[in-house]
């Protein structure tokens, strides 16, 4: 949320993640395509002042960079020459997870596994790791790392929140498995659990609108009019009920919520102010009990979504024209 899709006073943004940095957290997540850039370059203001070495910096690649049909995907060209652009914005020397923002059907996990590997053998990454890839990716590139002899995910990035749970039936299984820290994103499903939502709000959302919300189809995800959205506003309701009755906040449940689940290595959090930052720090320390997570799973049961494809991610399958048959 830093930059011109969220906040673009720089000297805020170095508050917020020094702020975060003095309350204990020590990994920031940005990627290229935040901003188209300007993230990484107030990420990399914010480090300069502080020591480098205690914090975890995480950036991606994959989505396009401008019109060039080059600059974007997952090939070994495009990679390469990110990174090094993703360094020269953040101003550091290294990046210590380097993540791959989503598949890329058009190359194959060989050839980009091969050019993680070598930024890695180059001192340039520590490690690597994906980002919204589905269970069965996630099993192929662990058998092309260990066939080929290159490097391996080490972490995957996926969108999990009260509302959104399709990854408990296979993605997180697969994580545990292969020993994968998982870092989920949009634990507050978008704004959805953050308090503004639900029966008696004025159900309205900043990512409902601009740029980078046209270009997601954001609009669609927010407008209450829609009768799956109208399905999660009765869950909100439903779920504030719940954190008022533990004596918690909606924020403080979908946090802790995501942080319950035994694969789950932390919650990325994206606060856009001071304000919204701090609401959300005391989420670790929250412990649900057995009957809150009981009641969540009546809502919205174990393995599923509320909205059912609403991964940020279809599969190349599921396409119109991967779907129709070819005429007689």
């Amino acid at each position: 949320m830093f930059g011109a899709n969220g906040n673009p006073d720089h000297e805020d943004c170095v508050r917020i993640i020094h702020r975060a940095l003095d309350a204990g957290i020590n990994l920031i997540d940005t990627a290229d395509l935040y901003s188209t850039g300007e993230s990484e370059v107030i990420v990399g203001e914010a480090l300069a002042q502080v020591a480098r070495e205690n914090v975890i910096l995480a950036t991606k690649v994959h989505f396009p960079m401008g019109k060039d049909p080059n600059a974007r995907g997952s090939s070994r060209r495009w990679i390469l020459a990110e990174c090094d652009n993703s360094l020269r914005r953040l101003g550091v020397d290294y990046i210590d997870l380097y993540q791959v923002h989503r598949p890329d059907p058009t190359v194959d996990i060989d050839e980009t596994l091969g050019a993680l590997t070598d930024l890695q053998r180059a001192g340039k990454i520590r490690v690597f790791g994906s980002s919204t890839f589905p269970a069965y990716q996630l099993v192929e590139a662990q058998w092309a790392s260990e066939r080929r002899g290159l490097g391996r995910f080490y972490t995957e990035q996926p969108p999990y929140s009260i509302l959104v749970r399709a990854i408990e039936a296979d993605v997180l299984p697969v994580a545990e498995h292969y020993g994968l820290g998982v870092l989920p994103w949009s634990p507050l499903a978008g704004g959805w659990l953050s308090g503004s939502f639900g029966h008696g709000r004025d159900n309205t959302s900043y990512r409902a609108t601009g740029p980078l919300a046209a270009r997601l189809g954001l609009a669609k995800r927010y407008d209450v009019t829609r009768p799956e959205n109208q399905r999660k506003v009765e869950i909100v309701t439903q779920l504030a009920n719940l954190a008022d009755k533990a004596e918690i906040t909606m924020v403080e449940l979908a946090l802790a919520f995501v942080l319950e689940h035994p694969a789950i290595s932390g919650a990325l959090i994206g606060p856009r102010t001071i304000e919204q930052l701090e609401t959300q720090l005391g989420a670790p320390d929250v412990a649900l009990g057995s009957e809150i997570l009981d009641a969540i799973d009546e809502l919205v049961p174990p393995g599923t979504n509320v909205v059912a494809r609403e991964m940020a991610y279809d599969a190349p399958a599921l396409t119109e024209s991967r779907r129709r048959r070819r005429s007689a």
